[in-house]
């Protein structure tokens, strides 16, 4: 945790009665200040600093002044943060450790049917399905842990990193469920006369236009149409699945009066009232 103690150590040309405050920490923190009729400048040293205004890392120790609130992201390597206001310190609002991202931190179980190969910032994984890899941006890593289950970790103490943590995370369960049990998207046709077909390796749809809707089913992903209007999207990738979902469901999305139209199985269609006939 952080440590917050007042330091007597004032250059010549400061005010004694100015507080000069020194946050050291051998953690990552969050540190949060505000403050009130005051120019604080602010010194970090040991690793790399986060400019306020420009939202930048850099790798330069500096002195940086600025009159709005503070708020720095440190690295575990240990930061030294030196406020010297220029007036009086209203309040220090709090001091806290940087949170993990809920779903980041829980591991990921690998069944036995599936193969991993693990490199610095990529991943592939092999099942009875098919094969699927995935590339990690440089906030994040992968490690193996000696129970075989995986875990995601971040490399660095940034927002982006925050949001990169628990997206990975989820990316990478996606891609191993996705080679052992497979995912589908369902969709429902709502419409009087509307009907879909499977022909060859091509949905047909009938949908109130002029002519049928034919689309081609991409590789790797299988349709099944059941009582001609509900439609099965399957396969290992999820988000090939979702795509070509959200491309049937292009041509005829829900409309909010009668509810006619594609809708996916779970979803809810809100309806409107229609304008009331004159009366007589």
């Amino acid at each position: 945790m952080a440590s917050l103690s007042p330091s007597l150590h004032l250059p010549w040309y400061r005010l004694l009665s100015i507080p000069l405050i020194d946050v050291f920490t051998d953690e990552s923190i969050c540190f949060f200040a505000t403050f009130f009729d005051l120019v604080p400048s602010v010194e970090m040293h040991g690793a790399p600093w986060f400019h306020p205004r420009r939202r930048s890392w850099t790798d330069h120790p500096q002195s940086y002044s600025f009159n709005s609130r503070i708020g720095f992201l440190g690295k575990s390597q240990g930061i030294l943060l030196r406020v010297i206001p220029a007036g009086r310190v209203g309040f220090i609002r709090k001091t806290v450790e940087c949170k993990e991202s809920r779903i980041g931190k829980k591991p990921i179980e690998v069944p036995s049917n599936v193969t991993l190969t693990l490199e610095e910032q990529f991943v592939k994984a092999k099942g009875p399905l098919g094969e699927l890899t995935l590339n990690y941006p440089a906030e994040v890593k992968v490690v193996k842990e000696e129970t075989g289950k995986l875990r995601v970790f971040k490399t660095v103490e940034t927002k982006r990193a925050n949001q990169m943590h628990g997206l990975f995370r989820t990316l990478t369960d996606n891609i191993i469920v996705g080679v052992s049990k497979g995912f589908d998207k369902r969709l429902q046709l709502v419409g009087v006369g509307y009907r879909a077909t499977v022909e060859g390796k091509d949905l047909v749809m009938n949908l109130g236009f002029s002519h049928p809707v034919r689309m081609a089913v991409p590789e790797g992903l299988q349709v099944k149409v059941e009582e001609n209007t509900r439609i099965i999207v399957s396969g290992y990738d999820k988000s090939e699945i979702g795509q070509f979902a959200a491309t049937i469901k292009k041509w005829r999305p829900p409309e909010p009066y009668k509810g006619k139209g594609i809708r996916y199985q779970d979803e809810i269609v809100r309806r409107k009232e229609g304008k009331a006939g004159k009366k007589k």
